[in-house]
């Protein structure tokens, strides 16, 4: 059996959160705002259980330093 990666099982979360409530057409960039990304990227990293309170605040400054090039949204590409 594999070992799960926990950090590619929630950036692959959180693409998909980013296509279901993004307000952008299907096939678009799937920017969701950064507030929402934060809150529900450190949500699911808590219950994980895997992945660090350091390692969650570094990426989601990493993200939020994107997100303030594109008007506070985050996009997929940016993870």
């Amino acid at each position: 059996i594999p070992c799960r990666n926990p950090l590619q099982s929630l950036l692959s979360s959180m693409k998909q959160a980013c296509e279901i409530l993004t307000r952008d057409p299907e096939g678009g960039a799937a920017r969701i705002p950064f507030k929402t990304f934060s809150f529900l990227y450190s949500y699911l990293a808590s219950i994980d259980g895997e992945i660090s309170e350091t390692e969650t605040k570094a990426f989601l400054e990493e993200i939020e330093e994107q997100a303030d090039k594109h008007s506070g949204m985050v996009l997929i590409r940016h993870f």
